[in-house]
């Protein structure tokens, strides 16, 4: 259900006791010249309200924040991006929003590999600042479905066979599939050891750093159906845990 369709007196009088807000998230940026630059904030959107669709909660859907921290994209061309002051200055005012409205939860979707950080502060913030709670979920952590094969998958992370199928079965008419390159090809032989892109040991990079074309993985195995398999993990996973949400309450001994 979308919270902006509503009226002020509708919001007013919500019951709003076990009633969770949804501000979806991505980023405008590059994806290789295959895919669009609203990709992960596409699929935040669309994950978050699939998701909202599958649940008996009551989840109430903020409009997308479309722009997300992409400083590692700055200079390809259509990557717009914020901060990461100014992104965590606005989750911020979102989450003093949703409380002076009085809501009690909020859930940031998003779609964005580079938001995390960022959204793991806000939300502790917001707890402290507004009692809230807070929880910040991101697409791509919610894992695949077992037994998918989705091969290299710890250095296919932009515009690779994951985020190219799930386009694929979301928007297809935005996927140029005769664009289809590999990129970052030469990633395993530069982290033969403990070292990684991501994980308990990541290393800082920025898209020069890894790629020529924008792309970090490999497109051309990706297709509809793996990204529906995805898509339906991923939204799945997302309706319980927004049931899980909603009936949240820490418990403490002090």
């Amino acid at each position: 259900m979308k919270l902006a369709q509503l009226s002020t007196s509708d919001i007013k009088d919500l019951d709003k006791t076990k009633a969770v807000v949804v501000q979806p998230l991505g980023a405008i940026e590059q994806h290789g010249p295959h895919l669009p630059v609203m990709t992960d904030a596409f699929v935040g959107e669309q994950i978050a309200a699939l998701a909202a669709d599958q649940t008996d909660a009551e989840v109430w859907v903020l409009p997308t924040l479309h722009y997300g921290k992409s400083t590692e994209h700055l200079g390809w061309a259509g990557t717009m991006s914020l901060s990461s002051e100014t992104l965590l200055a606005v989750l911020k005012d979102v989450g003093r929003s949703v409380a002076a409205s009085g809501f009690t939860r909020l859930a940031f979707v998003n779609g964005h590999g580079g938001n995390p950080a960022s959204l793991d502060v806000a939300a502790r913030d917001i707890r402290t600042e507004s009692g809230l709670l807070v929880f910040p979920v991101t697409t791509g952590r919610l894992g695949v479905p077992q037994g998918l094969d989705l091969p290299d998958a710890e250095f296919s992370i932009h515009g690779g066979h994951v985020e190219t199928s799930v386009m694929l079965h979301l928007a297809p008419e935005t996927v140029h599939t005769d664009r289809f390159v590999l990129g970052g090809d030469h990633l395993p032989a530069l982290f033969p050891g403990e070292l990684s892109l991501e994980g308990a040991l990541p290393t800082a990079w920025i898209s020069d750093d890894l790629t020529t074309n924008g792309v970090i993985g490999d497109p051309r195995a990706a297709t509809a159906e793996i990204g529906k398999e995805i898509v339906t993990h991923w939204t799945g996973r997302l309706a319980s845990a927004y049931a899980q949400m909603s009936a949240f309450e820490f418990r403490t001994a002090r």
